[in-house]
């Protein structure tokens, strides 16, 4: 099963993702006009040449988000990428710094040109570059988790 692009709830993360990414970094994920259509926004962020990726709130937040170059890149279809827990990302040796990173952008909104490995569900390893991490709010600035942004990676 994966996302529908006229679901409530997912038509709801996406103007999220998209207004939150413009809050903290005066961008815009895709073309602004696109913005105005709740299902084009959706639709347009999930078949995104990017990857994009979002995890909750949670003590160990789970992802909530991926769009299709992400399940791509991770080899993981919608169901299991939107369970698995966004820490086993990162192989072991590697979570303390993403972890070190996730709550810099916690502090300041978000941070940009961050690289780091990321391990896929078949164990195949690769480093992602110039990524855009940021808190993802609500309308009233509650925090509701973080997302990520990149275009780059090379395979390891």
């Amino acid at each position: 099963m994966t996302p529908l692009e006229s679901d409530a709830r997912f038509l709801t993360h996406s103007k999220l993702l998209w207004d939150s990414f413009y809050k903290w970094t005066g961008k815009h994920l895709i073309d602004e006009e696109i913005r105005l259509d709740p299902v084009s926004l959706s639709t347009a962020l999930y078949h995104a040449p990017f990857v994009l990726i979002s995890h909750g709130n949670e003590t160990d937040p789970v992802f909530n988000y991926a769009n299709l170059k992400a399940q791509q890149l991770w080899k993981m279809p919608w169901e299991a990428f939107t369970s698995l827990p966004s820490r086993y990302s990162a192989e072991p040796v590697n979570r303390e710094e993403r972890q070190q990173l996730l709550e810099q952008a916690e502090r300041f909104g978000h941070i940009t040109g961050y690289q780091g490995v990321r391990i896929t569900a078949e164990g195949l390893r690769f480093r992602i570059k110039n990524t855009v991490l940021w808190n993802v709010v609500d309308e009233k600035g509650l925090f509701l988790g973080q997302a990520a942004v990149f275009k780059e990676w090379d395979w390891l």
